[in-house]
């Protein structure tokens, strides 16, 4: 991968432990001497290693991170962990090394000892489910900024320490990237975080090391069976996140049938949120009124409890997000007047890419969102043929080298719900565009209703070619791209924006 991978947010001011601590501590064993030797860091990449670091090999699809350790060292790496195969790869370096059975396994562990981050740790809020995760948690860390502590985020699309902002790598980093994160929050005194936690953070060991205050369950739909057999399996590794190892309380949505699953095989306390009508949880959440500029809801919980506010956002499912996030602060201790009394006036949420309008006044109204799988577009494309008089066009493409058996099925729900609809590119990867875009035209042709239908390749002709058939009164839907800034093309990330170009296309329209 090139360039624009964002940076690891480290501890400005790391504190030393000693190897043979480390050692010591989990019962190691080792080889060369530990003696005098002390780490302030860890990482696994030996491309971004630090003075100080403990290196760590892991085996790769395609090679052992071990084989890696002389170059470690010649940045400045003091140590290895790895495994007994990586001890001889990495003996070149002329580093100690600690051996462990499973480099990933150890790592959250590791990573918590080395930064510290299980002494005082600030509140924990994990979000796992198929969609909505990242809505969640933004509401959650814009409601803890209302109720006036200094908050840090961690999600797909940025990472919050306060009022600093980085982009993301992944949807959850890697245990030592989480904690070295978490240390650099305790630095700027942050209380509370909010985690979007996906399944493979939970099936890799990222969260590892770490007991969450409240988890939550937003849903469960077709996603990521590239990873998972099936979806008894993807279900599975989001169940994990409820076990004592993981979390102390939970917080279920029953809007899906999967919830009721989760509350069944959760091991720890849970109360459980509904959004739907005639599926009622503990908590109920009723949508009062739907603009284009905000949802108004009420929510209502045992013994009487309720609020009433908004949310910056369109959609039943964006107020159902809401809702989830502020039963998760009252699962943490918050009281609900306290957070009825923060949140009266609306709450105060900017979600980059998520149902964005990037249009002006004048002409077609046009949102970029990241949803990328069927269960969002159903959601999404619902939410925005209510507040347009006129033409709904949809622009979209499919991620190369991820779950492919959802494309048949995005692309139905996409004629299906739309009355134009444009079929483009999104990150190819090493795929062939030209075959990814086939399959997504035949699912379209799969609709009831059949949108009429454009195939126009790249993105940025597709969305001029959007802007061109679109009238005052139509609405835009571009799905996928959403925050991302870049697009992957066979392993090159390219400079790339959804918003800008959105933007541009209008302009050049004669839209203001």
């Amino acid at each position: 991968m090139t360039a624009r991978i964002p940076p690891v947010l480290r501890p400005e001011h790391p504190l030393a432990r000693p190897l043979a601590g480390l050692a010591a501590e989990f019962g190691l064993d080792s080889r060369g001497s530990l003696d005098g030797i002390e780490i302030t860091g860890v990482t696994l990449r030996s491309t971004e290693v630090e003075a100080g670091d403990l290196y760590v090999g892991i085996q790769g699809g395609n090679s052992h991170g071990a084989s890696f350790a002389a170059q470690a060292a010649e940045s400045g790496a003091v140590a290895v962990l790895t495994d007994l195969a990586g001890v001889d790869l990495a003996a070149n370096s002329g580093l100690p090394i600690v051996i462990v059975e499973s480099p990933r396994a150890a790592l959250g562990d590791v990573s918590a000892w080395v930064y510290r981050t299980n002494e005082h740790p600030p509140l924990l809020l994990g979000v796992t489910g198929t969609n909505g995760k990242t809505s969640t948690s933004y509401i959650v860390e814009a409601i803890l900024k209302q109720l006036g502590l200094v908050s840090g985020l961690s999600s797909t699309a940025e990472r919050h320490i306060g009022d600093l902002t980085v982009v993301s790598r992944l949807t959850t980093p890697e245990a030592s990237e989480m904690h070295a994160l978490l240390a650099r929050m305790r630095e700027s005194e942050v209380r509370a975080v909010a985690v979007e936690v996906s399944a493979q953070a939970l099936s890799r060991n990222r969260v590892d090391g770490l007991v969450f205050d409240v988890v939550a369950f937003t849903n469960l739909s077709h996603d990521h069976l590239d990873d998972y057999a099936d979806m008894d399996e993807y279900f599975a590794a989001k169940l994990a996140f409820f076990d004592p190892e993981r979390g102390k309380r939970g917080v279920v949505s029953l809007d899906t049938a999967w919830g009721e699953k989760v509350v069944a095989g959760s091991r720890i306390p849970v109360t459980t949120i509904s959004a739907t009508p005639g599926v009622v949880g503990e908590w109920n959440t009723e949508i009062l009124d739907e603009q284009s500029s905000y949802t108004k809801f009420r929510l209502t919980g045992p013994e009487g409890r309720s609020l009433v506010t908004s949310v910056p956002l369109i959609g039943w499912h964006m107020a159902a997000n809401a809702a989830l996030a502020i039963v998760m602060l009252v699962e943490a201790g918050f009281a609900v007047e306290a957070i009825g009394q923060a949140i009266e006036g609306g709450i105060d949420a900017y979600l980059p890419g998520r149902t964005e309008r990037v249009s002006g006044d004048r002409g077609p109204s046009v949102y970029v969102d990241f949803g990328h799988s069927p269960d969002a577009f159903l959601n999404t494309l619902g939410a925005v043929r209510k507040f347009t008089p006129g033409k709904v066009i949809m622009v979209f493409g499919a991620d190369g080298d991820r779950d492919a058996t959802k494309r048949h099925e995005m692309g139905r729900v996409a004629s299906e719900g739309s009355d134009i609809l444009v079929i483009t590119d999104h990150h190819p990867r090493f795929e062939d565009p030209d075959s990814i875009r086939a399959t997504l035209i035949e699912g379209a042709h799969l609709a009831e209703h059949q949108a009429e239908l454009h195939e126009i390749s790249p993105p940025e002709k597709a969305i001029r070619h959007a802007v061109s058939l679109a009238k005052e009164g139509d609405s835009i839907l571009w799905a996928g791209p959403g925050h991302q800034d870049y697009r992957d093309i066979r392993g090159e990330r390219t400079p790339y924006s959804a918003r800008a170009e959105a933007r541009d296309a209008l302009r050049e329209a004669g839209w203001s």
